[in-house]
């Protein structure tokens, strides 16, 4: 299946990866539909930063993906449906569990169903590297134990979980992709690269979480291009793929290498207690294997990590405005 011409919904659009993801699908010939929460000041989030001619081919809805009604008329008539719709930041799933079991589980319940009822082509599930907690073996593949390290892991294993129960139960033509971790432009400061970036920008000293955990990073524009390949490989339904580079790096070294790039290498950097994950929570390594994304969906990654970081810092230097370094985000 081709992507051009075809009528597709992105929920989570308004957020960092939905909205290059989106912007990806409008210059492949795809007729876009974004659903981004529902808000009263009509703000469409990381959306508002797509050039004109982009947003102008746009058909947003607005609501919440926890409403089924709302999902409901939103997929009708839909070809495709990328779910990415998401509570993601891992510290506030532990002040607020109850709403990330809510959002991330029934939200997948919602627009499974409704891509069902409304005989969608296509459902792409997002996942996150995160169901796998700390690696019993380096390279993850797919076949790695589940283990639910924080609320927020637990309630994406329940998501993949529902999506490959409507799979298996009802046929529904979903495949989940497996994202390591992503970064790049628009990315909130909820993220560790920003965070690291826009203190350097400002602080005489970066504060982080743990140094020592290994992750493995991915820039934005191969995570969404494994996104496109997933959706159009027929073959995909029914599989879980994960998506990365492949190598890992620690917290302490990225920030060391960020901090070279924008030449402020001298700024000390601290692990602040207030930003540690409880310890049997942390998440220690995650290193991908891709060799089923590649193998399967010819997909492969095109950026280094260095020479997503250097676009990553430009961008943020010419949007500092938006981050608050000063502030710890949950």
């Amino acid at each position: 299946m081709k992507i051009a011409g075809k009528r597709v919904l992105v929920t989570g659009a308004g957020g960092f990866i939905g909205s290059h993801l989106v912007e990806a699908l409008v210059e492949k010939g795809a007729q876009v539909k974004p659903f981004v929460r529902y808000n009263s000041r009509n703000d469409w989030g990381m959306l508002e930063n797509l050039p004109s001619i982009v947003k102008d081919n746009l058909d947003i809805t607005t609501g919440d993906i926890i409403d089924f009604g709302v999902v409901k008329k939103a997929v009708k008539n839909c070809d495709i449906v990328f779910h990415l719709a998401a509570l993601i930041g891992i510290p506030y799933s532990y002040h607020a569990p109850e709403s990330y079991v809510t959002t991330n589980i029934k939200g997948t319940l919602n627009i499974l169903q409704a891509s069902v009822e409304e005989g969608v082509e296509k459902i792409v599930h997002t996942s996150t590297s995160e169901v796998y907690g700390t690696a019993k073996y380096v390279p993850i593949d797919e076949n790695h134990p589940l283990q639910g390290q924080s609320p927020y892991s637990a309630s994406k294993i329940g998501a993949d979980m529902i999506a490959q129960s409507y799979f298996l139960s009802f046929n529904a033509p979903v495949a989940i992709i497996r994202p390591f971790n992503t970064f790049g432009p628009r990315q909130s400061a909820r993220a560790v690269i920003p965070t690291i970036i826009s203190q350097g920008l400002s602080a005489q000293e970066i504060n982080l979480g743990s140094l020592s955990p290994v992750r493995d990073l991915t820039y934005v524009k191969d995570t969404v291009n494994g996104f496109i390949k997933v959706a159009e490989l027929e073959h995909s339904i029914g599989e879980i793929i994960n998506i990365g580079n492949g190598k890992g790096i620690t917290i302490g070294e990225l920030a060391k290498k960020i901090l070279i790039l924008m030449d402020c290498q001298n700024t000390p950097i601290h692990a602040d207690e207030g930003r540690i994950r409880p310890e049997k929570s942390e998440v220690m390594q995650l290193i991908c294997d891709n060799s089923k994304a590649k193998n399967m969906i010819g997909w492969h990654p095109h950026y280094s990590l260095d020479q997503g970081l250097k676009e990553t810092i430009s961008w943020i230097r010419h949007n500092s405005h938006i981050y608050k370094p000063g502030t710890y985000n949950l």
